[in-house]
């Protein structure tokens, strides 16, 4: 499963465990075991720079996603799904008030990466509830493996 990871951000962080994550995601979401993704982690203002440009927004965010082939949750085919990509320096803020440590805060945005990748949204409250339970049962279910 092709999986590249790119810590372009000054934050050190868990990477092996994100790719695992991402993984087992791409697994539980029935895709083709040889699709490609890609994870880049980058500084607040990268991250700006990249969420003004393609979301027409000001400011950093904690996580943008940039689907490629346009997959869907149980494609057979081989594909790219795309690229996700992550700012630590955000989402230790989110984290520190949630009271969660950086990297679970970093594997939560990789699942709901993931996810908007697959089409998945949460534009209304139906479409949030599903995303959000199916990223929590992600969740949940990685960290319970051995």
């Amino acid at each position: 499963m092709p999986i590249e990871i790119s810590n372009e951000s000054d934050t050190p962080c868990d990477e092996a465990a994100l790719v695992s994550l991402a993984k087992y995601a791409i697994f539980k979401m029935r895709l083709h075991s040889e699709s490609d993704l890609g994870i880049r982690l980058v500084t607040a203002t990268e991250m700006t720079s990249l969420n003004k440009e393609w979301m027409g927004e000001d400011g950093a965010t904690d996580v943008l996603s940039f689907p490629i082939d346009e997959m869907r949750a149980g494609q057979s085919d081989p594909g790219v799904i795309g690229d996700i990509v992550l700012c630590p320096s955000y989402a230790i803020g989110n984290a520190v008030k949630i009271g969660k440590t950086l990297d679970e805060e970093l594997q939560l945005l990789t699942a709901h990466g993931i996810l908007h990748l697959l089409g998945y949204d949460h534009r209304n409250t139906p479409d949030e509830k599903a995303m959000f339970a199916l990223q929590e049962e992600i969740l949940r279910e990685w960290r319970s493996l051995p």
